[in-house]
């Protein structure tokens, strides 16, 4: 078993953490930029599979991801972990739909709330007392799963044909140029000063320093890692002001 996640600001990366050392605590789990993951993946069976929500579909990098390495899912066992703040009506179907048209068996999914990511919108911006409140409601929830994994009963959260369509005309049909690829719409103001930190984090390799100063690509998958980070917060993505940078472990 092993445990692959696309993580922004922390919270998908500590689901996929957590339920893994819950059923194997001597799996590994890595990011899906590490630079040994196919061969990784290869080595497996099973495969629990995490990423954010983004308006009701996966990021773009996790199903490019998946289309790109076509070959390596036949015959896989993968169970789909998919945080969210709000909503996220079909998010592991999301996934599986492409997963199971590669010959990969879903075993289920899981759709756990955690603490809004998105740093540059105020909407769903919750104070720390209730965000800590929702991580201790999500690592009992990651236990109770656990213990139905152990009793061979998996969730189907998000996979039903009604999970489908809430998804479908939830967000994503009025969003569905927000996903349906990369976007070169991160901006970085002249604030920065040129730490390099946004460059090492970058999942997609998509910000390089040019005269001691950050500059984004095309290749956005809008993850909001950069941007929560980032010391003088100097980039934005959907606004144009970081109202507080949404990372995990300031919350436990």
């Amino acid at each position: 078993m092993i445990g692959i996640y696309l993580s922004g600001t922390g919270n998908t990366k500590h689901c996929v953490e957590k339920l893994l050392y819950l059923l194997d605590d001597t799996a590994k789990c890595v990011p899906l930029e590490h630079p040994q993951i196919i061969h990784m993946l290869e080595k497996q069976d099973t495969i629990i599979l995490g990423y954010p929500t983004q308006f009701s579909n996966a990021p773009f990098m996790v199903r490019d991801f998946i289309k790109r390495n076509a070959f390596l899912w036949k015959g896989k066992k993968v169970f789909c972990v998919n945080t969210m703040g709000l909503f996220s009506g079909d998010g592991t179907g999301c996934t599986a739909r492409i997963l199971k048209k590669y010959g990969a068996e879903i075993l289920g999914g899981i759709q756990i709330k955690m603490p809004d990511s998105v740093c540059d919108n105020k909407t769903l911006k919750k104070d720390i007392i209730e965000n800590r409140q929702i991580v201790k409601n999500a690592d009992k929830r990651l236990e109770q799963i656990a213990e139905q994994i152990r009793q061979g009963k998996y969730p189907q959260e998000g996979l039903s044909f009604i999970a489908h369509i809430k998804g479908l005309f939830g967000q994503r049909l009025w969003f569905y140029r927000k996903t349906v690829g990369y976007t070169d719409k991160l901006k970085i103001s002249d604030s920065c000063t040129g730490c390099g930190l946004c460059c090492k984090e970058c999942p997609m390799r998509n910000i390089e320093m040019k005269d001691n100063r950050a500059v984004s690509g095309e290749r956005c998958t809008m993850c909001y890692r950069c941007i929560s980070l980032c010391p003088q917060k100097a980039i934005t993505l959907i606004g144009d002001h970081v109202w507080e940078q949404c990372r995990y472990e300031k919350y436990v």
